[in-house]
């Protein structure tokens, strides 16, 4: 029993969709207006004032053989200096072998020697100093061990002429002949008060740029134990790894098996690192780094550790210094303060290298050919910082082993293993980019550009990625050390994956993003050539090609061509714009988006070169008219995102040919000066009404571009007069105009058929104002976009052009046409920048054109049953591109076998009824002169930038970290749902158990799946959200579908309801809207939005379209209700997949997609006719039946889990069952609704009931039997008030609860009672 109730559990779970639809990052915000630069904000890591000390003084005051009086020393006591025992004439050698130790870390730097000085001496050198460095840094090096102690007032002691008395000096004088930037070393007991006297000064403020290092503190002496020197401080400053191995043996177990001398005779030189000195030396620099990166602020890190080399190195050795002379019971000062580090644990790391080390040592001196083990630091600090990525996050403390990371690059056993994990961290955020970057890991990864070494490439660019995503200054590093090279052969090589080779386009793109050296080298370099030679092969391919690859690519071309004559003149000898058309129709919104962007960059500054002489200047016209026309295809797009890009590449179109277009918008909205055009000012349609814009669009564009002549066109069905079908032209064609608005050249009547036909042809010549008017009506197009970031960029591209002020003129001249009537177009920009309709001229002029196309005849139509579907004829509403390319076809083969569009212009931009246009002047007041500057910027390529910006290697816990959680709970009470409708017997359903009124009539409600919430949409558009279980019903919330609503709304549905769902509204003038956060007051966001299909003729207000969503495919179907042809949009790819046209010429009245993953369609028609459709198949058409004698209103699937059975309701009142397994028997059912006069009919996914409502009879709801269960005719009040005519029904899926609207604003969820049946089976 339980085996098989799994089994059904897990039957009824395959039935959930498994996709998830418009969740990509472009849902989630539309790209914002491009940000002001902000170098400066992310250069934080980068070092403004970076310095070198240039002048170095060491004045020694050593006095040999007297001791300072104020100084009293044990026996035996630390008498070296600079590890030579004082003597007499020792004192020239300490100074030379100081000078050679300072040398070691600065070997550049100029040395000035003084011993035992006198204070002129002294104040002459400081002025030699200060004039030799300019404005580099100082050093002055004070050894006090001959001399008292530093005075309470700072004053440091020297000799007079004689040396017979100690002269004081005070440091306020001292520090006016050295002046700064300067670093001060005090080696004498009580230095300390040098410090404090240096901090109290009253016109010493923190910002000065002096360091001070002292070896203790005020009131301390100098350590004096005979192991170390008398100048341990000096010492530990210069010599570091002596002092700091000397220290070690005295306290580690070693100490007896190692003699002092030996730690002098280590093998090797401190810069190689192959050598036990070498790497002693190496280890000590990482160790004192990492400390120092740990507990300094990364200001002051930026300042001591990575301005200065020799300050640098001072300080790791101050550390050194403080660790070793606190065990002695002294404490060195230094300005600026730093935290105390003497106990830091990565000590005991330099510990145990310094141990391993030493215990070679005895081996190495006795065998010069013993080979020498290196130690295992790195590797373990690697390890560490492997386990801290493992588990590390921006909430926690940064890692510790960050700055060994670094010194690891430095070494080729261990450099790769170091970049992976380096890469790794890179990947964790912008924050642990910055960390990097602060650490000084930037001019480490650049050295290694120069490198040939292959398996460091790919790491090598996902790191330069990361950086780059961060911060673009690096471009001119970049371009100075010839690094883009190392990218444009990564880039040329065929070893590396499209994704890698992504992430390479990606960095040349910031390399010549707005630099203009790095333009001039790329483009030498021949960058064009390479990514133009990418994109060509990328679309021949008959695999899919990598979209990332693809999108950067473009964006990549773009940026380098734009503003640079010399890439752009590459470009068109390359071909670029023929090889960027071809990604117009990409699954990818991104990869057509980005495609539109380079075309658009193109564009954008072809007006720089004031010296172009005239004939160039003529040719580039002639290369933007074909950019403009390639452009033209993207117009109707189904993604915002391609759309915003194709407004702002009109809008330098417009900037560029700005005459043209004034020009062209004149002669479009003057009234016709022809008689004979007159004439048909007047004409109508055969059915009395004026041609709608679409209408008129469709005649223009259905005449070809390119340069060869055009077969005549005949109305019948669009069909050629070869008896071809005319709408099963490739869409590929290089200049076809099949996907654009007014893609037709100058109108030219040339007779009739013998049929009656009036045959149109265009001339052989291009004409240019068939072009620019096409630009017209395209910006009018976006205009009234769905979007309002898109609608908003088409007000400016209309701005540009000069409409209003061209209108203003006409107002004010008094020439006729300025007043409005029907032969006057007329266009409103209204406060949301869409375009309200009225009479146009455009669209009466040629009405005599279309109704030819409309009313001649033409051959007998087989039956729709004999007929493929396929055979596609052009309508006058609708207009695609039936056709994919090649290899697009290939990849819908899976989805789609039969046929499928383009998608490049899935619907014709209309030139919208131009009612109170005149008005507009004072919103487009344009002026004749345009520039480049009143163009808006496109913010898509710092948009796509943040893609890099995101973890790229392991999937991160975001916002949406419950959405797994979530849709596992979801899929458990839906197949629990399921299970129980499944199995219940309906008694009774009409017990109202909440009611909400709308502002208006309600035209679509809906029931979400899994949360008390209840949608509705009223005739204005106005979506309501409710909560059904809160005791008072609140509006959770209330927003406007757009700004200018026409008809109301004809369908509202959830997408992806296991997930956090969106909410889709499609308007009946066949717009379509994704919501997000539809529920929470005020936040409604707009996941994308597109016009889906021209909507209804205006003779025939009352059809509204038609839509319906199918989860299991992605596709989502409509149509504009009179029409016969269905569109079907895939939402994955925000394309049209592809155009069914229908037999007969009866409307769409009805349609229901399974939601089953059988991805069947039922159509239901205006002449009573059900049609169902397998779009899986090359044939969709799979039965067709006429069970009604009249309109179809409602049409549903009898059970969500298969696509056997279509219930259907007619105008009548007559409900049918259909089993799609026998199309041809008879259909049975029941009369619902005696008077007629159905409205609604609901289905429940699971539960076997079904609803139906009527203007005046009610809600009645039924079995599958057809015997009535329940009777809704009256309100639940006191005064039992009838409901109003029904106007929508919807079940919820899992349970049986039916929501009803009514015309009277009212909306009620009505419960009933049922029996489960498994209850009743006998045990």
């Amino acid at each position: 029993m339980d085996e098989g109730g799994n089994a059904t559990t897990r039957g009824i779970a395959a039935l959930l969709p498994p996709a998830c639809y418009l969740c990509d990052l472009r849902h989630e915000a539309a790209p914002a207006p491009a940000p002001a630069p902000a170098t400066a904000a992310v250069s934080k890591w980068r070092m403004k004032d970076r310095m070198k000390t240039g002048c170095v003084a060491l004045v020694l005051c050593l006095n040999i053989g007297i001791d300072p009086p104020d100084v009293i020393k044990i026996s035996p006591c630390a008498r070296m200096e600079c590890w030579i025992e004082p003597s007499a004439k020792a004192i020239d050698v300490i100074g030379q072998t100081l000078q050679s130790q300072y040398k070691r870390w600065q070997p550049k730097a100029l040395y000035n020697l003084r011993l035992d000085s006198t204070v002129d001496e002294v104040k002459k050198l400081c002025v030699q100093c200060r004039e030799t460095a300019k404005s580099e840094r100082v050093l002055f090096h004070y050894n006090g061990h001959g001399v008292p102690k530093p005075t309470a007032s700072g004053e440091i002691w020297f000799f007079n002429q004689s040396y017979t008395q100690y002269i004081p000096l005070s440091v306020y004088e001292l520090d006016s002949w050295l002046g700064s930037p300067s670093i001060y070393v005090f080696d004498c007991s009580g230095a300390g008060a040098i410090i404090k006297a240096f901090c109290e000064r009253p016109d010493f403020t923190a910002t000065k740029n002096c360091i001070l290092l002292a070896a203790c503190g005020a009131n301390e002496l100098l350590p004096q134990n005979p192991v170390f020197p008398a100048d341990l401080f000096t010492a530990c400053l210069t010599t570091p790894i002596k002092v700091a191995l000397r220290w070690f043996c005295s306290r580690s177990l070693l100490r007896d098996s190692l003699r002092l001398d030996l730690v002098d005779k280590i093998p090797g030189r401190q810069i190689d690192r192959k050598t036990p000195l070498g790497e002693l030396n190496w280890i000590f620099t990482a160790v004192t780094d990492t400390i120092a990166w740990n507990v300094l602020p990364p200001e002051l890190f930026q300042r001591l550790f990575r301005q200065d080399l020799l300050v640098a190195s001072l300080f790791r050795n101050f550390l050194l210094a403080e660790r070793i002379m606190r065990s002695a019971n002294c404490a060195p000062q230094c300005y600026p303060r730093l935290p105390l580090t003497h106990q830091h644990p990565m000590w005991d790391a330099w510990d145990m290298a310094a141990e391993f080390c030493l215990a070679q040592l005895p081996a190495l001196l006795d065998d010069p050919n013993a080979e020498f083990k290196p130690s295992s630091f790195f590797a373990q600090q690697l390890s560490a910082f492997e386990v801290w990525l493992s588990s590390g996050s921006e909430r926690k403390p940064p890692p510790e082993q960050l700055p060994i990371v670094l010194q690891v690059l430095l070494s080729q056993s261990h450099r790769f293993r170091a970049l992976v994990l380096l890469g790794r961290f890179l990947d964790m955020g912008p924050w642990a980019i910055d960390l990097a970057l602060s650490v000084g890991i930037f001019p480490y990864v650049l050295k290694l550009l120069q490198t040939t070494a292959t398996e460091l490439r790919q790491i090598l660019v996902f790191i330069w990625t990361k950086i780059l995503a961060l911060d673009k200054s690096c471009q001119v590093d970049l371009v100075k050390d010839k690094g883009h090279l190392y990218f444009i052969r990564f880039l040329d090589s065929p070893d590396y994956l499209a994704e890698q080779q992504a992430m390479a386009a990606f960095v040349l793109s910031v390399i010549v993003d707005g630099y203009p050296r790095g333009q001039l080298a790329c483009h030498e370099a021949g960058v064009v050539s390479i990514l133009l030679r990418h994109v060509q092969a990328g679309t021949e391919l008959e695999t899919q090609a990598e979209p990332l690859f693809l999108q950067w690519a473009c964006l990549c071309l773009g940026k380098l061509w734009d503003g640079t004559s010399a890439a752009q003149a590459c470009a068109f000898r390359e071909n670029a714009i023929s090889s960027l058309a071809q990604l117009l129709s990409e699954p990818q919104p991104e990869v057509r988006a980005s495609a539109v962007f380079a075309l658009g960059t193109l564009l954008s500054s072809s007006k720089n070169d004031a010296a172009a002489e005239e004939d160039n200047e003529d040719d580039r016209l002639v290369i933007e008219q074909d950019i403009a026309k390639v452009l033209l295809r993207a117009v109707g797009d189904g993604s915002p995102l391609v759309r915003a890009e194709l407004a702002i590449a009109f809008a330098h179109f417009a900037t560029n040919h700005h005459k043209f277009l004034n020009s062209a918008a004149a002669a479009y909205l003057k009234p016709p000066s022809n008689p004979a055009l007159a004439d048909f000012s007047s004409s109508k349609s055969p059915t009395g009404s004026l041609i709608c814009p679409s209408q008129v669009l469709l005649v223009v564009r259905s005449l070809s571009l390119d340069q060869k002549a055009q077969p005549d066109v005949s109305a019948a069905g669009g069909e050629k007069q070869d008896g071809s079908n005319s709408s099963s032209a490739p869409s590929s064609a290089p200049s076809s105009g099949a996907s654009s608005p007014l893609d037709g050249s100058k109108l030219v009547v040339n007779g009739s058929n013998g049929n009656g036909t009036l045959k149109l042809r265009r001339p052989r010549a291009e004409d240019n104002n068939s072009l620019y008017l096409r630009c017209i009506a395209t910006a009018y197009a976006l205009a009234r976009d769905t979007s309002p970031q898109v609608a908003e960029l088409g007000q400016k591209v209309l701005h540009i052009i000069g409409v209003g002020s061209l209108l203003n003129s006409w107002k004010g001249s008094g020439k006729p046409g300025h007043h409005r009537n029907s032969s006057v177009p007329s266009i409103h920009l209204g406060a949301g920048g869409g375009l309200t309709r009225s009479t146009s001229w455009v669209e009466t002029n040629l009405a005599s054109l279309v109704a030819p196309l409309r009313s001649s005849a033409s051959p007998t139509r087989p039956s729709f049953l004999s007929v493929s579907p396929m055979g596609m004829r052009r309508v006058p509403s609708l207009e695609f591109s039936p056709s994919l390319t090649a290899r697009e076809s290939t990849r819908l083969s899976s989805r789609i076998p039969g046929e499928a569009s383009s998608g490049l212009t899935p619907t014709v931009p209309k030139v919208h009824s131009m009612a109170g246009f005149a008005e507009a002047g004072s919103i487009l007041s344009a002026t004749n002169q345009t520039s480049q500057q009143d163009v808006p910027a496109s913010s898509l390529y710092d948009w796509s930038c943040g893609h890099f910006s995101r973890p790229l290697l392991e999937p991160t816990q975001d916002e949406d970290g419950d959405a797994p959680a979530l849709r596992l709970a979801r899929e458990k009470k839906a197949v629990d749902g399921i299970s129980k409708c499944q199995h219940l017997h309906v008694t009774k359903l009409g017990d109202p158990i909440w009611d909400g009124q709308s502002d208006n009539c309600t035209r679509a409600v809906v029931l979400h799946p899994f949360d008390p919430l209840i949608c509705a949409a009223d005739d204005k558009e106005t979506i309501k959200v409710w909560n059904y279980e809160e005791k008072d019903g609140s509006e959770m919330n209330s927003f406007d579908n757009h700004s200018f609503p026409e008809r109301g709304v004809s369908k509202l549905c959830f997408v992806n309801e296991l997930e956090h769902s969106l909410l889709l509204v499609a308007s009946s003038d066949g717009s379509v809207r994704v919501w997000k956060d539809y529920a929470i007051k005020g936040k409604q966001r707009l996941a994308t939005s597109w016009q889906a299909l021209q909507g209804p003729r205006p003779g025939n207000r009352a059809a509204s379209a038609v839509v319906d969503w199918q989860q299991a495919t992605g596709y989502l179907y409509a149509s504009a209700g009179e029409s016969s042809s269905i569109v079907v949009w895939d939402l994955d790819r925000e394309l049209l997949a592809c155009t069914i046209q229908a037999p007969g010429e009866s409307g769409i009245s009805a349609m229901s997609a399974s939601q089953s993953p059988s991805g069947v369609l039922a159509v239901g028609c205006c002449d009573g006719a059900v049609r169902i459709y397998d779009i899986r198949s090359h044939s969709p058409l799979v039965s067709g039946m006429r069970p009604h004698t009249h309109r179809v209103i409602g049409l549903e699937f009898q059970s969500a889990s298969s696509a056997q059975t279509v219930v259907s309701a007619s105008q009548t009142g007559d409900v049918k069952f259909l089993d799609l397994r026998f199309p041809s028997a008879a259909a049975w059912g029941f009369g619902a609704h005696s008077r007629g006069h159905l409205t609604a009919l609901s289905v429940h996914r699971h539960a076997p009931v079904i609803a139906t409502g009527s203007m005046n009879n009610g809600i009645r709801v039924f079995n599958l039997s057809g015997q009535e269960v329940s009777r809704i005719r009256y309100y639940n009040s006191f005064l039992a008030v009838k409901i109003g005519a029904v106007s929508c029904l919807s079940f919820h899926p899992y349970s049986v609860h039916l929501a009803a609207a009514a015309a009277d604003s009212i909306v009620t969820i009505y419960c009933g009672e049922s029996v489960d049946t498994r209850e009743q089976q006998p045990s």
